[in-house]
């Protein structure tokens, strides 16, 4: 009998070696997330050009479609975004006239109207029958413009430091620049006056607001600096106005609050404590959509994606999965 047990005990030891080998390699692939993701990208044909896209990640949950700010910027402040491709794929998209995408003369082209066109036209050639979709300052007021076509497999959506109403976005703003040094206060009211807003004082003034209201880390991350460089002003100023607090473009008149009760996708109102898009006035639109969700970044401004990153992304991944 000794002779069998000295036998018999090396081979268990070695099973047992190799069922905890095996057991460690598959908590790994479990619990670790790839360190690089799936990523293509190309063109679309759209009313007026081709808008360039990017789709990150391969997940088999319902791809999002993220629709930047500005109007004219570029998605590249987005970037942050892509940890969403842990679970499923991430659509950026430049809008036309901006980063990548086609930039025609034809100003005709830069209306609300089109770029709800837009965005059927890229989701249409991308075959993307159901989505989340993700809208950012401007990018709100587009998707919720999209979203009273009443379009279909929208699972849920993220009206992220939104501007639902250029009335009180502008009160609020008013309030924001009341609190900026008295000096500061003069020359934009002067220049605004004016009409030398091009001005360089005046860009140094806006500066201060944007400082304190849009991103309040020194130095700004490069990829919010490089979505600045490839924007496209002339599409901004047509559609908004000089300034983030200075509409005097088409959308100085836009409207959209009392009819967010006819959106019956699921929403999430994000704001940050210090966004240029407040607290306040973002509650206020969450008042009007029953059910919906509202969360508020304490220590960010307009790009929570960058001040509190780590917790954006969570907030964002928690409410997808619930759909």
């Amino acid at each position: 009998m000794g002779r069998l047990r000295t036998r018999v005990r090396p081979n268990i030891q070695k099973v047992f070696m190799v069922w905890l080998i095996l057991l460690a390699a598959l908590c790994l692939a479990a619990c670790s997330t790839p360190d690089v993701l799936t990523e293509r990208e190309g063109f679309v044909e759209v009313t007026g050009g081709k808008v360039w896209y990017r789709i990150v990640g391969s997940g088999s949950a319902t791809p999002v479609i993220l629709l930047h700010g500005g109007p004219g910027a570029a998605s590249d402040y987005l970037k942050p975004l892509e940890k969403l491709a842990v679970d499923r794929p991430v659509i950026f998209y430049d809008q036309l006239g901006c980063g990548r995408s086609d930039r025609p003369a034809d100003r005709t082209l830069w209306r609300i109207e089109r770029f709800v066109e837009e965005l059927s036209q890229v989701r249409a050639a991308l075959k993307l029958k159901d989505v989340h979709l993700y809208g950012h300052s401007w990018g709100t007021m587009l998707a919720v413009d999209y979203m009273l076509t009443k379009p279909s497999g929208v699972k849920s959506l993220i009206l992220a430091s939104p501007c639902l109403s250029a009335k009180r976005w502008v009160e609020d703003a008013n309030v924001l620049i009341a609190q900026l040094p008295r000096e500061t206060q003069k020359v934009i009211r002067s220049h605004e006056k004016a009409g030398t807003t091009d001005s360089k004082e005046y860009e140094a003034a806006v500066s201060q607001y944007l400082e304190r209201h849009v991103c309040r880390l020194n130095p700004w991350p490069e990829d919010l600096i490089r979505s600045f460089a490839m924007s496209n002003m002339d599409i901004y100023k047509i559609m908004w106005g000089p300034s983030e607090f200075y509409p005097t473009g088409d959308l100085k008149t836009y409207e959209r609050v009392s009819r967010l009760h006819e959106i019956k996708a699921p929403i999430l109102f994000t704001a940050g404590r210090y966004d240029e898009a407040t607290p306040g006035a973002t509650t206020w639109y969450h008042s009007h959509v029953p059910g919906s969700a509202l969360l508020i970044f304490e220590n960010s401004s307009h790009l929570a994606m960058f001040e509190e990153p780590e917790e954006y992304v969570r907030t964002l991944r928690k409410f997808m999965k619930r759909f």
